[in-house]
């Protein structure tokens, strides 16, 4: 348990930090994001001191610690999106998980817009059953983006932005193939070419 409530407190003060660097306008908003996402990780830490689902304190750190990431692709006829995203969780018990890692997307619209976003993300993960897996991120990003201008030179920005992704997914093992959703998707922000993407999800 000592685990447990030491490694909680870290990605507390982790979350904090990362959420301070976010633009003021996001102030109203990232508090509430804030306190979801802080309220379903103590939930996840709470869970895992159930009878049966407590690691054995004897293990360390480090053998609760799985590396991998997710890899995301969306192609079709009018626009392509590929997302990788390399990261670390530690694994409360075989239920729950939370970690950190980077983000890497490229988007591409035909006759629209192109977007190379960057950045680092939090992610929670549950597993009510041993196949069905649930996740929620929370990613601060950094956008270049081109705009194609009819008639004119095409227009380019850089500025940051907030996701917040609810996904679903099955899997065995290490490998869940699975959906997420962007909660905080907007058409008009140019950004993403659609709030859904397929993924694959990898740890060992």
């Amino acid at each position: 348990m000592k685990y447990n409530i030491k490694y909680f407190r870290y990605f507390y003060v982790l979350l904090i930090n990362f959420l301070k660097s976010m633009r003021k306008s996001y102030f109203f908003l990232v508090s509430k994001m804030k306190f979801t996402y802080l309220t379903l990780l103590f939930s996840s830490v709470l869970y895992s001191q159930s009878p049966g689902n407590v690691i054995r304190s004897s293990q360390n750190f480090w053998q609760n610690v799985q590396f991998g990431g997710g890899f995301g692709l969306n192609i079709n006829s009018q626009f392509t999106e590929v997302n990788l995203a390399p990261g670390a969780i530690y694994r409360f018990n075989p239920k729950a998980a939370a970690g950190i890692g980077l983000q890497g997307s490229f988007v591409s619209s035909r006759g629209d817009f192109s977007s190379a976003i960057y950045g680092v993300g939090l992610i929670s993960l549950f597993n009510p059953i041993e196949e069905f897996q649930i996740s929620i991120e929370l990613e601060q990003l950094r956008i270049n983006r081109t705009l194609v201008m009819i008639g004119g030179p095409d227009k380019s920005d850089n500025f940051w932005n907030t996701g917040l992704f609810l996904g679903g997914g099955y899997g065995s093992d290490n490998v869940v193939v699975g959906v997420r959703y962007n909660l905080l998707f907007k058409e008009t922000d140019f950004i993403y070419s659609s709030a859904m993407m397929p993924f694959v999800r990898v740890y060992f």
